[in-house]
């Protein structure tokens, strides 16, 4: 089986991901912010969108869901725990789940934190992870739902999947992550060459993604609250990683 994987840019800074199944003909996406993008990367690749999977239930993920079921008739799966919220689903999924397209396993996880039933979706065969607005390339999504403490649980569900994972997440956030990151641990030296490359790449308006999960545990403070370095940055030598975690969403959300 061999998929084909593209990212579909939305507004300003969001993702759509297509995943195609050349051996089926079939094609899945991530989120759907809004519908006319999506659509036209479908065309120009003459896909047929059969499968939507769904993180979670803000706007800019849901709003295209309704044009694309109509126009394709796609199957739509979601988070159980904000069914209510996303009418257009046909199927919710919560931890321990699985579904399956085009002879690909995929496992739900649930990772509350930004929203409190966002759920990842992770294709342990493909070694591929999506991680909606829970996990960004070198950053973690704002907690408008839940507690620190709720997202580093999130955080280390996704931090116990394979180094080799590929990362997917839903917004272009990379290069205002790694310079926050970057004065946040400035002695990384991995931190420091990988913002290089994401300020080449910015520069060419080419997209950041995807990461791994080995580089992202390397390089995101998100993941990193027991780095010396960013303890003593946040004034915090002896802080539990809990409340590390939470200061350094707090200096981020103050940007």
């Amino acid at each position: 089986m061999t998929l084909e994987i593209i990212q579909v840019p939305c507004f300003t800074d969001n993702y759509a991901i297509l995943l195609h199944e050349d051996t089926t003909g079939e094609t899945l996406c991530v989120d759907a912010p809004e519908a006319r993008p999506i659509l036209q990367a479908l065309a120009e690749k003459g896909w047929k969108l059969t499968t939507l999977l769904i993180t979670h239930k803000h706007a800019d993920h849901v709003g295209g869901i309704k044009q694309l079921k109509e126009i394709m008739g796609c199957k739509t799966y979601g988070p159980k725990a904000e069914a209510r919220d996303i009418p257009e689903l046909d199927e919710s999924l919560a931890e321990g789940d699985s579904i399956t397209f085009a002879g690909h396993p995929i496992e739900i996880i649930e990772t509350p934190g930004h929203t409190s039933g966002h759920i990842s979706y992770h294709w342990p065969e493909d070694k591929l992870l999506f991680a909606g607005d829970t996990l960004f390339v070198i950053g973690s999504g704002r907690l408008f739902e839940g507690t620190p403490a709720q997202m580093w649980q999130s955080l280390n569900k996704l931090m116990a999947l394979p180094d080799d994972t590929k990362l997917y997440c839903g917004h272009e956030y990379t290069l205002s992550n790694a310079e926050f990151a970057a004065r946040l641990e400035p002695g990384n030296i991995d931190l420091q060459t990988r913002l290089l490359d994401i300020r080449g790449l910015r520069s060419k308006n080419q997209s950041t993604l995807p990461s791994t999960i080995g580089m992202e545990k390397r390089t995101n403070p998100f993941l990193r609250p027991d780095s010396d370095e960013i303890k003593k940055k946040v004034g915090m030598p002896f802080g539990d990683e809990v409340a590390i975690f939470g200061k350094i969403r707090e200096l981020k959300n103050k940007g």
